[in-house]
């Protein structure tokens, strides 16, 4: 528990305003990811329909927090609220997708998704570190101890 509290109190007291800028872009990234999730749910129809009921429906459900998880935790780290926590959630998600989904779909493909998607993990990760920062609905700043 003290190296948590000791990463929050560095990210804290070492994050220059510029970064909020690139939280902001993150979250609507997880949201336009989230939406974009939800139009192309064709490829989950496509797994649910040769599965058994127990399958389909974990599937279904996997595919449904996907959903919820990238829109809500993508407004809630663009607004600056609960920012650790949310990128926490969504890290799983993008981890599969990094290390399950998209190495499969080949990384030298053109229009490969594993590049942006390494970027959106790298993204989650500096803001575990990093936290809210200025431009934040939950401003936080470091006291100086």
């Amino acid at each position: 528990m003290k190296v948590l509290k000791k990463i929050e109190n560095w990210g804290d007291q070492h994050h220059p305003q510029w970064i909020d800028y690139f939280r902001i872009l993150l979250g609507i990234i997880l949201i336009w990811k989230g939406v974009d999730f939800y139009i192309n749910m064709e490829a989950f129809n496509h797994l649910m329909r040769g599965a058994m009921l127990g399958t389909a429906f974990s599937i279904s459900l996997a595919a449904h927090f996907i959903i919820l998880v990238h829109i809500i935790g993508g407004v809630a780290i663009a607004l600056g609220t609960h920012t650790r926590l949310f990128c926490l959630v969504n890290l799983p998600i993008l981890i599969g997708a990094v290390f399950f989904i998209n190495i499969s779909a080949g990384i030298f493909k053109p229009y490969s998704e594993f590049w942006f998607s390494s970027l959106v993990l790298i993204g989650l990760i500096c803001f575990i570190v990093e936290g809210n920062g200025v431009l934040a609905v939950d401003k936080t700043q470091a006291v100086p101890q």
